[in-house]
């Protein structure tokens, strides 16, 4: 492996595809890691994903329902046009209005009633009911230039012509499916950028990725595949980082539907009701499942065993949790008390390039499961692929994988009673329900002090989980390779990005 890239260049292997460039389009990491070298937010996270100040340099609470945002002076938009809490209240309001997005960021704003630009560095946001995870939501919200933005749609943020964003890199180019190019903002408020140069390749295939690495094609790689961390760490010219993802990888199953797609009985007929609707099912796959085999064995250590929706540190996390203890006597008497002596059949669907060794996850789980009598057979396919079979309603059992800064903020999207007008249950795809769960979440989003809000939001996550609202599997270990002579803070976000990288 070549230690001798140029620093003026950064050459980056992501792990999976980018799909849109528009920052309001598909609440999706790979998307996300480009648009914030393009684009800044209000408020910025630390590599622990603690809250700071972005292009907010403060913000408060007036009241219990009006926050203000203080904006930096003299932030300039890669066109040279200064950034104005216009720009700001004009991207806070713009996810509203995207249309055919598979999962976007309109929940994140759908709280704000109003948008009040007191002067051109002061914006004040006005919820209908108090709500104490502003600050955390539009960190999600990508700033974009109104001028630039006002008209556009999709096609004309991936062409290039509508990415005029705030931060340290500007658009250069986009090869779908291969590469996105970008060159250094010399203005950048923060500071100029260490490269001159970043190009981001899209490598979603490990063994490509480990081999760009070691070639000298690229510079770094991230979610380095398990296989190839041993023989990483031992190379003398890598340098390898990690941290503990603030990612829980569950399954959601279907608890709305009498006979949902691909749940029948071990004869192939129709069952007289859906299984998942029974706690004691779902208390017996839970058993079913070895979390620790899971993350020794097929994850090769990277990841522990989950029994919250979010990993440990993360605002929420409630440690009186422990995970299912494996239980597979257990599980098979809850299934023959719950009516199902015999069990019955499923497939478990999900994505197979997406999250750290995604495919055998779902093998794993389907050999745990038809143990128990469950007989459970796997369809994995690429996000896009998986995400379309998902919005057409055609899965009853499916994984995925979510990260966020706070517990309350994740069971809202994920667990909440479906809600659009509240924009609750957004991911909740088995569209669980549960009146108590509903309250406590939107209690622990309503208080503005954080203490209260932490403890509601760990009785929030309690009830979730006691009630086997979903199945958490393991929270992410993430890692980074990269040339030896490169330094990075590992992030629990698991973005990767370009400007924190320096070179000794």
């Amino acid at each position: 492996m070549s230690c001798t890239a140029p620093a003026a260049e950064l050459r980056i292997g992501l792990s999976a595809d980018v799909t849109s460039l528009d920052p309001h389009f598909l609440a999706a990491q790979p998307n996300l890691t480009v648009g914030r070298h393009i684009f800044d937010s209000l408020t910025h996270v630390d590599e622990r994903a603690r809250l700071i100040p972005g292009l907010a340099e403060a913000w408060r609470a007036l009241d219990a329902t009006t926050w203000e945002f203080k904006l930096r002076r003299g932030v300039k938009f890669h066109d040279g046009s200064e950034l104005t809490a216009h720009d700001v209240a004009f991207s806070l309001e713009r996810p509203l209005y995207i249309k055919g997005s598979p999962g976007g960021y309109a929940s994140y704003v759908r709280p704000i009633v109003a948008r009040e630009v007191v002067d051109a560095h002061t914006l004040r946001l006005k919820t209908a009911a108090p709500y104490g995870a502003l600050p955390e939501e539009v960190n999600s919200i990508l700033i974009v230039s109104r001028k630039a933005a006002a008209n556009a749609i999709t096609e004309d943020f991936d062409a290039g012509r509508a990415l005029i964003g705030t931060g340290p890199y500007r658009f250069v180019r986009y090869a779908r499916g291969d590469r996105v190019e970008l060159a250094r903002n010399d203005g950048y408020w923060a500071g100029r950028p260490a490269w001159d140069k970043v190009s981001l390749r899209i490598l979603p295939s490990d063994p490509a990725r480990t081999a760009a690495l070691l070639a000298g094609d690229i510079d770094v790689i991230e979610h380095v595949p398990t296989a190839d961390i041993a023989r990483l760490r031992k190379h003398p010219n890598v340098r390898l980082e990690q941290a503990v993802s603030w990612r829980t990888i569950f399954l959601h199953l279907d608890q709305y539907r009498r006979s949902p797609p691909t749940v029948t009985g071990r004869d192939g007929k129709p069952l007289t009701a859906n299984p998942f609707m029974d706690h004691r099912v779902r208390r017996a796959m839970s058993k079913a499942i070895n979390r620790q085999a899971l993350a020794e064995r097929v994850m090769e250590g990277l990841a522990i065993p989950a029994a919250n929706i979010v990993s440990p540190g993360v605002f929420g996390h409630n440690a009186a949790l422990k995970p299912e203890a494996y239980d597979p006597n257990g599980a098979r008497k809850l299934l023959a008390e719950a009516g199902y002596p015999d069990g019955f059949t499923v497939t478990l669907t999900g994505p197979n390039n997406r999250y750290i060794n995604d495919e055998q996850v779902l093998q794993a789980c389907a050999q745990m499961l038809t143990r128990i009598g469950i007989r459970t057979a796997v369809e994995a396919s690429p996000m896009s692929v998986f995400l379309s079979r998902v919005r057409a309603q055609e899965t009853s059992f499916a994984l995925l994988g979510w990260g966020s800064f706070a517990a309350d903020l994740a069971l809202r999207s994920l667990a909440a009673s479906p809600n659009p007008g509240k924009g609750h249950g957004a991911w909740n795809w088995g569209r669980y329900a549960n009146p108590k769960l509903d309250q406590l979440v939107e209690q622990a989003l309503a208080s503005v002090d954080a203490k209260k809000r932490e403890t509601l939001a760990q009785a929030a996550g309690a009830v979730a989980m006691q009630d086997i609202a979903l199945i958490p599997l393991h929270h992410q270990i993430v890692s980074w390779a990269m040339r030896k002579n490169l330094r990075y803070t590992p992030r629990t976000d698991e973005f990767t990005l370009a400007h924190h990288f320096r070179q000794q």
